[in-house]
């Protein structure tokens, strides 16, 4: 189990309610830069209390399965949030990116430097600009410390705060994400109109930041403008049945804001201009404010560098329409895709509408109709590596196993650090493989466990690890995968099964304890607070479970019985609230 400081205020974890959407700013277009804002709040909470929040709601959010898994996106989703951040005013805090299963066109901020980018966002982006503009300005939200200043602010409102919190997670405990979802909901709506003239600020200042961000990794400054331009349009009347967030509806973005973002927009583009190299990053200031990143040598490298593959299509709208198939249901986006083919519509015949057919065929069961959706594809694209990889998964549902692991293999040898890959390839190995496979996809994955969070991968060591002879490794495994998908109760009773086994060498039960000892503390908080997980829905382990609303209300009545002038009963308990897009 990876090291970790022990989190006591879960309570806070889930409270994801959104500051609302701003109003246009003021301060003139050629103010660029502004100040590294600090809070009083940061001598309240740590920069670790703050990342150990962001991870604890991350775990929730997996345990409700609101979160799309996948070695692929979350590579993808990563790798441009790091290019941004790399650009950023803070390049040395901890950031995190993640896609949210929903189709609601919205991203959020949440302590830690966690970003979370809705499905639907995803999906209604035209352009990797517009996903990158997004997400620049939920980095302008970390960077301004807009977290910090909420929570100073919403102090006044504690015991409301407080409410929303515990109602949250009692739903959240009964495995019910759609009332999680309405609690939350509610608890935005009773206070996002006390705090709009705060919020309005925040955005103004996070659009600013976010533009600067945008421009100097390379990614065109106007995006941001098209795509609040485009999400006014979408919120007038008859705008073709796109969901539309409850947010922006009642906070529509306006014409001062979009005029602002154009001004700057248009400011930075001028500036480029002046720049002996056509950008806004200077390498010698690069290396006086910031600290090392592993992967970046020359911080120009990353400029104008889009997700773009030189042997395949655009890695963006591959990307974009694995998100729209791996969030819904595969058979629905069978059919979609299907539908959309067939009709042979201009514009319909692409490239990523034939690889999300692919997809949504091979995750229903039809490899075999899979394989002639890509083999055009890969005949104009040989070396692409997501096409190639999308192959290999078709043909290993289709039946077809020595021909897929060939592909595998070859992929492997070609990025062996690429983590979709390996997961992959470890799965094909295990399934249906001998022994000697099965400890091959275990040594694969091993070196992957130290940098990873993703249950995933841990699962398929677990699988790799039991087929070659390993219970031990694969029960360990099996446990950490239990934990980061908020199970902790799970994870304890099967650190425990383990420890009972009579074929613990020293250093085996010398980490299986290390691994209840780190995880005991945590356990204990959430059953003498009575706190649901998805692993523990009644609280505490003992009462039968309750429907939704019995349980919200039980969970709502203890904890304001153990309100003590804290909004969750716990001295410098947080009630932060998450940063809306």
């Amino acid at each position: 189990m990876a090291p970790r400081h022990l989190r006591k205020r879960l309570l806070t974890t889930l409270v994801l309610t959104g500051l609302t959407l701003a109003a246009g700013a003021q301060d003139k277009p050629d103010d660029i830069r502004l100040p590294d804002l600090g809070s009083s709040a940061n001598a309240l909470v740590s920069d670790q209390e703050l990342k150990d929040y962001g991870q604890e709601m991350l775990e929730e959010m997996r345990a409700l399965d609101m979160v799309v898994d996948d070695p692929l996106l979350n590579d993808y989703i990563n790798n441009l949030g790091f290019r941004l951040v790399a650009n950023s005013a803070k390049p040395k805090d901890h950031f995190a990116f993640f896609i949210a299963k929903d189709p609601v066109i919205n991203a959020f901020s949440a302590p830690g430097g966690y970003i979370g980018i809705d499905s639907g966002l995803i999906t209604i982006t035209r352009s990797e600009d517009e996903l990158a503009a997004v997400m620049a300005h939920e980095i302008g939200h970390i960077t301004q410390n807009h977290l910090q200043r909420a929570y100073e602010s919403a102090r006044k409102d504690e015991p409301l705060m407080a409410l929303v919190a515990l109602g949250a997670i009692a739903a959240g405990g009964v495995s019910n994400g759609g009332a999680t979802a309405a609690l939350l909901e509610g608890g935005m709506g009773a206070i996002a109109q006390k705090e709009i003239n705060f919020t309005r600020k925040d955005e103004a200042e996070a659009d600013r930041t976010g533009i600067t961000t945008l421009s100097k990794a390379g990614f065109d400054p106007n995006a941001m403008a098209e795509f609040f331009q485009r999400m006014e349009d979408e919120m007038s009347a008859d705008s073709g049945g796109i969901q539309v967030p409850s947010l922006l509806q009642d906070h529509p973005v306006t014409a001062d804001r979009i005029a602002d973002a154009k001004a700057r927009a248009t400011a930075l583009i001028a500036a480029q201009k002046t720049q002996p190299n056509g950008n806004l990053l200077d390498k010698t200031n690069w290396e006086g404010i910031t600290a090392p990143i592993a992967y970046v040598k020359d911080p120009t490298t990353l400029l104008n560098v889009k997700g773009e593959d030189p042997n395949g299509p655009s890695t963006y709208l591959l990307m974009r329409e694995r998100v729209r198939v791996l969030a819904d249901d595969p058979y629905h986006m069978a059919t979609y895709y299907g539908s959309l083919l067939a009709a042979n519509k201009p514009g319909s015949d692409t490239a990523e509408n034939h690889y999300g057919y692919a997809l949504a065929l091979t995750r229903t069961g039809q490899g075999i109709k899979a394989i002639p959706q890509l083999q055009p594809l890969l005949v104009k694209y040989p070396q692409s590596i997501i096409l190639r990889l999308g192959m290999a998964d078709a043909r290993l549902q289709a039946g077809e196993r020595a021909a897929a692991l060939d592909i595998y293999a070859a992929l492997n040898t070609q990025s062996p650090h690429n983590k979709a890959i390996a997961v992959a390839y470890a799965n094909a190995l295990t399934q249906g493989g001998s022994v000697a496979q099965a400890a091959q996809a275990a040594d694969l994955l091993r070196p992957m466990l130290e940098d990873t969070d993703e249950p995933d991968i841990f699962t398929a060591y677990a699988r790799a690890s039991d087929r070659a002879g390993d219970p031990i490794r694969s029960g360990e495994a099996y446990a950490q995968a239990s934990y980061l998908s908020g199970r902790p109760f799970d994870a304890m009773e099967q650190l425990k099964g383990l420890l009972k086994r009579k074929d613990l060498d020293y250093y085996a039960r010398a980490r299986i304890q290390a691994h209840i000892a780190e995880l005991t503390p945590l356990v204990m908080e959430l059953r003498k607070r009575h706190v649901s997980t998805d692993d523990n829905p009644d609280g505490n382990n003992q009462t039968p479970q309750l429907n939704d609303h019995d349980s919200a209300v039980e969970g709502l009545q203890q904890e304001r019985q153990m309100l003590d002038g804290s909004p969750c009963g716990l001295p410098g308990c947080l009630s932060i609230s998450t940063q809306k897009y």
